[in-house]
C-alpha cells in the first residue's frame, strides 16, 4: 500500500528533532505512491496518527485457495465489505477469513481467492510488505516470491538502498525494521477486473504537516499466477510513479468497517 508522501530528507530532519525533544512518535509510511510516494516505499515519514486497529495474531492456514469463478464471494463494488483488520507494524491491513491472506507466516501474506475481494486484499497486503521500512526479512522474500514484471529486480535494488539509509538514520540493527508505520488504508476503486488480472487504486490516509490529513492513491496491479495473486512491480521499481495525492474520497469506495 501506500502513504502520503514525505521525503527521506524530511524523515532525517524528524530524527534530529526527536533526538532533541524525545517526544514525537516515528511514522514512516509505505508508499505504493510513492506509494504514496512511496507511501509505501520507505521514503515517507508520518507521525501522531490516532487510528488504531486491534492486532490479530498471524496464523498459517491452508495454501492459496481458488474460489469458483461462478458465484464468487464478491464483486468489485462489494470487495471492501465484511473485512477484519490486522496490525502490521502499526498499519491496519484488511483481511478475510475466506478470501485471504490464508498464510501470514514468515512475515508474508499468501493465499488469496481468485475473486475481486481476494485481488483487493492481495494488492494491499503484498504491496505494503514491499516497503523498505520493514527490513530485508520481509521485503526480500515478498518481492522475490510474490512480485512479478520486468521491474521487480529494480524494486528490490531500490529497497536495499533505501533500507540501508533508513537503518543508519534510525540506528537500528541490520535486518531489523527501521521503524513503525502509522497510516490507514481508507478506500479503493477498481480500475479493471478479470479472474486473471486486476488493477485497483488504493487510498492511504496519514497525518501531514501542520496536523492536516493527507490522502494518497496508489495504483496497484495484480496478476493471477501459479494459484495465487502476484503483484506487478511499479514502473522502474518506484512506487512514486504509481501514486498521486488526492483531495477527497469522492469517486472511491470507503472501507465500511475501517477503524
Amino acid at each position: 500500500m501506500f502513504l502520503p508522501s514525505a521525503s527521506f530528507r524530511e524523515y532525517r530532519r524528524y530524527l534530529r528533532y526527536r533526538r532533541r525533544r524525545r517526544a514525537l512518535a516515528l511514522a514512516i509510511m509505505l508508499a505504493l505512491v510513492g506509494l504514496i510516494a512511496a507511501l509505501l516505499h520507505g521514503h515517507s515519514r508520518l507521525h501522531g496518527h490516532t487510528h488504531h486497529h486491534a492486532a490479530r495474531p498471524s496464523r498459517a492456514v491452508s495454501p492459496a485457495h481458488r474460489a469458483p469463478r461462478t458465484g464468487t464471494s464478491s464483486s468489485p463494488a462489494t470487495a471492501g465489505q465484511d473485512l477484519s483488520w490486522a496490525d502490521f507494524h502499526g498499519i491496519g491491513l484488511p483481511v478475510s477469513a475466506h478470501d485471504g491472506p490464508r498464510d501470514t507466516s514468515g512475515g508474508l501474506a499468501q493465499g488469496f481467492t481468485d475473486t475481486p475481494r481476494g485481488a483487493l486484499l492481495a494488492a494491499i497486503n503484498i504491496g505494503v510488505r514491499t516497503a523498505a521500512l520493514w527490513g530485508p526479512d520481509i521485503y526480500t522474500p515478498t518481492i522475490t516470491r510474490q512480485v512479478t514484471g520486468p521491474d521487480a529486480a529494480a524494486l528490490l535494488n531500490a529497497d536495499t538502498r533505501d533500507y540501508n539509509a533508513l537503518r543508519a538514520a534510525a540506528h537500528v540493527q541490520d535486518e531489523q525494521p527501521a521503524g513503525r508505520g502509522y497510516a490507514v488504508e481508507s478506500a479503493y476503486k477498481f480500475v479493471a477486473w478479470t479472474p486473471a488480472d486486476a488493477t485497483v487504486d488504493v487510498v492511504t490516509e496519514g497525518p501531514g504537516s501542520g496536523g492536516a490529513t493527507v490522502l494518497a492513491a496508489t495504483r496497484i496491479e495484480v496478476a493471477w499466477q501459479r494459484g495465487d495473486w502476484r503483484l506487478m512491480a511499479p514502473p522502474g521499481g518506484n512506487w512514486a510513479s504509481s501514486a498521486t495525492s488526492i483531495s477527497s474520497l469522492t469517486g472511491y469506495t470507503a472501507f465500511p468497517n475501517e477503524g
